[in-house]
């Protein structure tokens, strides 16, 4: 998003505001399908940010969905249920019956257990449909099962006809600095998808994969995520099983095209420091490795200031913590109230990460911009101290 364009929704949103630039988003997407062309779709992890779950949803294969409330999302945006994958570590059984009865077998859905697995052979048993399957492999961790429990399930799949068990799903972390522990991770997987079709007799017809590509947030760190995109991609290319593959990824798509903007409302010094003071802080504002505002993101000052020179500064937020640090020793020129902070690349989880209701702030505005569309707020600016105090049940129906 360009300056002019930038000042032009600080006019209209004010601040505390994300912004997401759907033609950024477009473009990215775009140059990933190229990188991959026929070897691999593209899942796009809902959780990194729900609020581009139906722009997304026109170009991607897939959306991940975790949770009941992601779910809810897909419903009233009328996302069709074939778009949706839907995963999770916890599904209670009223909610896999809920989002079933909705689906009617048209999402497919991930296991993560045994438990996961036998409420879809219920639902299948009592209303006589099928559901296409993903059986979770564990990468060590709380998610998905071991190989010998992910084999039990595939031995009985011959008794349970309704629940069609479709391929693997594999996810093992974020933030992979590098592709060396991706293409292990792919080699292992091919092996595992042989192995099933040798020796037990089942093909693995997709491979759900999240590769967990790095994206370099912070000032001074190389942006390698399309020449690792495209390693991923010579690793696919070179595995012996053939099967379909979709890569399953959140912050490495939408990264890109969100906007931050908080607003310089004091400026001060204090035994010598410089410290400026915003509307925002980082209830709001999460970049994944950032420790107490030491790394710094890519910013821009709206308006900026030709005549002043640059000194250090500490940018604080609003919130009554001295952990509240947004940026450490940064140079600044000419910072002053009233002027606009704009932290950049916050188009994945900053939106939702954040200490929402913490000292009930208000909820920053959400807007989308393209250069076809213009503007489009998605969501005002709202007060978040009903949620944080005492009242009656009868009261909540009129908050």
């Amino acid at each position: 998003m360009d300056r002019q364009s930038l000042e032009r929704g600080i006019i209209r949103y004010g601040t505390p505001s994300y912004f997401f630039d759907m033609d950024l988003l477009t473009e990215n997407f775009q140059a990933f399908r190229e990188i991959l062309g026929a070897r691999a779709g593209l899942c796009f992890a809902m959780k990194a940010n729900p609020f581009l779950a139906e722009q997304m949803a026109e170009m991607a294969d897939r959306l991940e969905v975790c949770s009941p409330g992601e779910f809810k999302i897909c419903r009233e945006l009328q996302i069709t249920p074939e778009k949706l994958f839907l995963s999770g570590v916890l599904k209670k059984k009223e909610e896999v019956y809920e989002m079933l009865e909705y689906t009617k077998g048209q999402s497919a859905f991930t296991v993560e257990s045994p438990q996961q697995f036998q409420y879809l052979v219920d639902w299948c048993e009592e209303s006589r449909q099928t559901v296409p399957v993903y059986l979770r492999l564990t990468s060590g961790n709380q998610f998905g099962m071991d190989w010998q429990t992910l084999l039990s399930i595939v031995e009985l799949r011959k008794g349970c006809p309704y629940v069609q068990i479709k391929g693997i799903h594999f996810f093992s972390g974020t933030q992979k600095k590098g592709t060396a522990k991706i293409r292990e991770e792919i080699a292992y997987l091919d092996r595992r998808c042989r192995e099933l079709e040798e020796e037990y007799g089942f093909s693995v017809e997709t491979l759900e994969y999240g590769p967990g590509l790095s994206v370099a947030y912070f000032q001074g760190e190389e942006d390698r995520l399309q020449v690792d995109l495209q390693e991923t991609a010579e690793a696919l290319e070179a595995m012996e099983w053939r099967g379909n593959v979709i890569l399953e990824m959140g912050r490495a798509l939408t990264a890109c095209c969100g906007y931050y903007l908080t607003r310089i409302c004091e400026v001060k010094q204090s035994d010598g420091k410089n410290y400026c003071m915003t509307d925002g802080g980082i209830h709001q504002l999460h970049y994944d490795g950032q420790i107490r505002g030491m790394y710094l993101p890519k910013i821009q000052m709206i308006p900026g200031s030709q005549e002043a020179d640059e000194q250090e500064w500490t940018v604080c937020g609003a919130l009554c913590t001295v952990n509240d640090l947004l940026l450490c020793r940064v140079r600044l020129a000419g910072p002053a109230i009233g002027k606009t902070l704009v932290f950049e690349q916050t188009g994945a989880y900053s939106a939702t990460e954040g200490m929402a209701l913490f000292l009930s702030r208000e909820l920053p505005a959400v807007a989308l911009y393209s250069r076809d569309m213009g503007w489009k707020q998605i969501r005002r600016r709202q007060s978040t101290y009903p949620w944080t105090m005492k009242k009656e049940e009868a009261e909540w129906k009129h908050c």
